[in-house]
């Protein structure tokens, strides 16, 4: 029986994650990438895989598939990761009630609330003027994604015999044929997996989605003396608003009255707090969310200045140093849907729309999009 093959269209999270799938399955793969490497969502994000931000069922199970994998492609291929979870700090009763209320939801995940000096063992980062609790998980971790995306890729093509053609665009499809300039590529089955590039390829079929674009700032701070480690990735209340999960609360929505009344500017521009570390010791901060098709190239300083803020009530460093911010952007779903497939020739599958979560959810969903291969 011949090997069937595959070509993947973009070498971003969710390209390598139908990659892995791909290999897992014993297909011929050729990965064909614009970029000579990768520069857009996928390295431009806290790096950090979020099951706490999944609401239980489908999804969570999804974003724990995705954590299994990751962790057994880096302990593989040697790629950097720290398993040492997250938590979620209140200083306000309405805070601790939504904490509370999701450590009983979800019961089963193994979640603990923890109090000003526990918190304090685990996180020297953590201020604990006026801290009343925490909600600590163990199950997030973290990687470097300007180092893993890279990693991941030598890893396919020394393990796997991927074969990644880069800085080459992609301007049609005609299925079995993909087209990139002068040459042609052929292979049984095509997966474009574009990301916000909506324009070269199936512009049609996009416009017909409930499809948008978010543009996300963030920041990242030097590293750390001494090796100072911060301990779990730390989040303040506005990220209480962010994550689907979160929505369950029966609390939520006193704590979301008073957010939105305290932190207009916040709420406006989409902005909730959070911080982790890579291993080099610096700290990745953010994030703001703004939505639409074309967004303006340039950061906004007081968005930066909010995020910054914002970060004093809850976290403190031993070095502040600004190395550097930018900003990224991503597809997102307006429908609520948590991802699209789109089948526009026969052959041929665009997968996209996983919004913010792609390192949480990408291994896990293009897994299962496989199975039965």
């Amino acid at each position: 029986m011949n090997q069937r093959s595959a070509i993947v269209v973009g070498a971003g999270i969710v390209g390598l994650a139908v990659t892995r799938a791909l290999v897992a399955r014993k297909y011929n793969v050729t990965v064909i990438e614009r970029n000579e490497r990768a520069n857009g969502a996928s390295i431009r994000n806290f790096g950090m895989i979020w099951p706490i931000g999944q609401p239980g069922g489908e999804l969570y199970e999804r974003a724990m598939l995705s954590k299994r994998i990751w962790k057994e492609i880096c302990d593989e291929a040697g790629i950097w990761y720290e398993e040492k979870g997250s938590l979620h700090l209140a200083y306000e009763k309405d805070e601790m009630n939504v904490l509370e209320d999701l450590n009983e939801i979800y019961k089963d995940r193994g979640y603990r609330i923890l109090n000003k000096d526990e918190i304090a063992k685990i996180s020297p980062a953590a201020v604990t003027t006026g801290l009343l609790g925490g909600l600590f998980s163990e199950q997030e971790m973290v990687v470097d994604p300007k180092q893993a995306i890279d990693q991941l890729a030598l890893w396919f093509a020394k393990k796997y015999n991927v074969k990644f053609i880069r800085g080459k665009a992609v301007t049609a499809i005609d299925y079995p044929s993909v087209f990139a300039g002068n040459e042609t590529f052929k292979a049984d089955e095509i997966y474009v997996c574009s990301g916000a590039d909506f324009e070269t390829l199936y512009p049609g079929e996009f416009s017909s989605l409930a499809i948008t674009k978010c543009k996300l700032q963030m920041i990242r701070l030097a590293g750390q003396p001494q090796d100072w480690r911060i301990g779990p990735s730390l989040c303040g209340a506005l990220s209480l608003l962010h994550y689907t999960s979160f929505k369950a609360a029966a609390s939520l929505p006193a704590l979301n009255e008073r957010l939105k009344a305290e932190y207009p500017d916040y709420i406006k521009w989409g902005i909730h707090v959070m911080v982790s570390q890579n291993q080099r010791g610096e700290l990745t901060i953010g994030d703001s969310h703004e939505y639409g098709i074309t967004h303006d190239p340039f950061d906004r300083n007081f968005v930066n200045d909010l995020i910054l803020d914002y970060l004093q009530k809850f976290a403190r460093f031993k070095n502040n140093l600004i190395l550097e911010t930018w900003n990224g952007v991503y597809p997102k779903m307006t429908n609520g849907e948590t991802y699209v497939t789109v089948r526009p020739q026969e052959g041929v599958t665009v997968i996209n729309g996983l919004g913010g979560a792609g390192m949480t959810l990408s291994f896990g969903l293009c897994e299962e999009l496989l199975r039965g291969r």
